[in-house]
């Protein structure tokens, strides 16, 4: 249904449309959320493949309750200290994050180093010669040449 009166449409409204239609912002998004599902991915990795692997290599140590209580009960486990009321530093926690962070950044390495590779083949790749001027512009040199070279009337 039309309104009864006219209606504009504010400026910045066209602008806005065209700032997100670009190409720039939409990849933007898209990278964002196959970096969210990355990090999923990666943070599994770390939580159920590394830290048990490493906590083993190390004697048996759970990385995850790795922790200093500040205030509060000292109890055997981040998760029951949590439920205690404690207030703690989850040293633990911090080390699987470090470990996810190098992980997800050796991954993105690899990732760029293999674009950056084929974008070199791409600019090796032969260029084409360039394309001959349009007749009408070589007519005009043509004309212009025989100008040049005709002596001056006298």
């Amino acid at each position: 249904m039309k309104p009864p009166f006219p209606v504009q449409t504010p400026g910045w409204i066209n602008e806005f449309k065209a700032f997100i239609l670009r190409g720039n912002v939409v990849d933007v998004a898209v990278g964002i959320i196959i970096g969210a599902a990355f990090t999923s991915i990666v943070s599994s990795l770390v939580k159920d493949i590394f830290t048990p692997i490493i906590g083993l290599l190390a004697g048996g140590i759970d990385f995850s309750n790795i922790f200093i209580t500040l205030k509060g009960p000292t109890e055997a486990t981040l998760e029951a200290a949590q439920k205690a009321g404690s207030v703690t530093l989850n040293v633990g926690l911090f080390l699987n994050a470090m470990i996810q962070f190098v992980i997800v950044a050796f991954a993105i390495f690899w990732v760029v180093k293999t674009i950056n590779r084929f974008k070199r083949k791409e600019e090796v790749a032969p260029e084409m010669p360039p394309a001959p001027p349009p007749r009408s512009e070589v007519l005009l040199e043509e004309i212009r040449d025989a100008i040049r070279s005709k002596p001056p009337r006298g």
